[in-house]
């Protein structure tokens, strides 16, 4: 009876035992870490210290393997800022939940001091329990995780590259609708800091990086500024060539292509855009969607917006170079007296590509498209161009001409508009005179 008593008790009092061992093994690196720290400090404040008190020094250092109970003795600059360290990793390693949560946001305050203690932390594996924390339920537990990685993660690659192989990328949340906005805009921008990782070391494509985003994006209830940061974490993705086909396969090109129309947004979703449509990919599901050329051309107009005046106009240029359909289209949509406007009025740049895109206009067969800052290419083959026939040219030169003359009047009334005072008021004195005048004393 006895017998069969004691014997479940050998298994637990040897995992306290393991426990006990886990304990020891981790106070004592802390402690060499704490102590290697202190010393690093203490020659840089007294770099002309004796040989007996370097010696000393080594001698203290070799102290480290203490039992849990010791607490190790430091100079009153260094005592709090090592004491709350090793307490604030021992709750997260070892505490409860709301322990956890606690140490979390500790680490998020110490994390804000310099680089050092950032990597510190990662050598006493902070990084782990905190990617462990994300895949938690709880948004307490989550907003803390995330928060303190965000501050792990700046001005340091190696911290980066370590929250990667730990699985940050595959613990992001399934539902974005059921985290609050805090929490959400924790997550991307911590996204935005991994994003800067090159593609060996950032899944892109087996991972839950883009659904997140892609979520985060078109879910209503996201607010403007996470929506940014999500836009400029898409921007650093559209810079590694290799990310281009799953991105388009997520579909982000339709979710740019809405957002571009929000004036606040419109400049880095075309930043974006103008990244992939020099993929074959990229392009082709531009040239499939209902909104191009419209929006687009409508972008154009929007003379307080330069920048994305010039995005507009380079990602117009890439889908009408050797494409009749395109230039259709883009002829149908009323492009024409829109780039003629803007190539008088636009920035430098813009009134550059407007140019070019009218000479595009202007003759489908024989315009020799050389080096310019769009797509570059030769002469234009039959089989590569737009075939006409001479009666469609003769047509379009004639709607051309109309064109031109009509953005000509159009200009005259605006120039006409803004004269000045004087000018009108002789207008004024002019008309009253011709008024004035009896019908029988003209010449006709």
């Amino acid at each position: 009876m006895s017998s069969s008593r004691t014997q479940p008790s050998s298994p637990s009092s040897s995992s306290v035992w393991q426990i006990q061992y886990m304990k020891l093994h981790f106070f004592t690196k802390i402690r060499c870490l704490l102590k290697s720290k202190a010393s690093s400090r203490k020659r840089n404040n007294n770099p002309q210290a004796s040989p007996e008190k370097s010696r000393n020094r080594q001698d203290s250092d070799k102290v480290a393997a203490l039992p849990e109970e010791v607490v190790l003795k430091q100079p009153e600059e260094d005592e709090n800022e090592e004491v709350v360290l090793q307490r604030t990793v021992k709750k997260l390693h070892f505490g409860s939940w709301e322990e956890k949560e606690k140490a979390a946001m500790e680490i998020e305050i110490l994390a804000r001091g310099d680089r050092k203690t950032r990597k510190l932390m990662a050598e006493l594996g902070v990084l782990q329990v905190l990617v462990s924390m994300v895949a938690s339920n709880v948004s307490g537990h989550q907003r803390a995780a995330v928060n303190a990685l965000i501050q792990l993660s700046h001005g340091t690659y190696t911290n980066k590259a370590l929250m990667v192989s730990a699985g940050i990328c595959s613990k992001l949340p399934n539902d974005v609708k059921g985290l609050d906005q805090s929490t959400r805009h924790g997550f991307v921008e911590l996204l935005l800091s991994l994003s800067s990782l090159t593609i060996t070391q950032l899944p892109v494509a087996s991972s839950r990086i883009l659904p997140f985003l892609m979520d985060t994006m078109n879910s209503d209830s996201t607010e403007l500024k996470t929506k940014e940061i999500c836009l400029a974490t898409i921007n650093n993705l559209c810079l590694v060539l290799e990310n281009a086909g799953p991105l388009v396969l997520s579909g982000v090109v339709q979710t740019l292509l809405s957002l571009m129309s929000v004036k606040d947004l419109s400049e880095k979703a075309l930043a974006s855009l103008g990244q992939l449509v020099v993929t074959q990919m990229g392009k082709k599901a531009m040239e499939d969607s209902l909104d191009v050329p419209k929006v687009l051309i409508e972008i154009l107009t929007w003379e307080d917006k330069p920048k994305c005046q010039e995005y507009a106009a380079y990602i117009l240029m890439v889908l009408a170079h050797q494409s009749w359909s395109q230039r259709e289209k883009m002829a149908k949509s009323g492009i024409v007296p829109v780039l003629l406007e803007v190539s008088l009025l636009g920035s430098p740049l813009v009134q550059k590509r407007a140019v070019k895109l009218l000479q595009w206009f202007k003759d489908e067969r024989n315009v020799r498209m050389g080096p310019h800052s769009g797509p570059q290419t030769g002469w234009v083959s039959p089989g590569m161009g737009s075939p006409m026939s001479p009666r469609s040219g003769e047509e379009g030169k004639k709607m051309m001409k109309n064109l031109v003359k009509q953005s000509l009047y159009k200009n005259m009334e605006m120039i006409t508009r803004r004269g000045n005072v004087d000018m009108e008021s002789e207008g004024c004195r002019l008309k009253s005179l011709i008024i004035s005048t009896s019908s029988k004393s003209l010449t006709y």
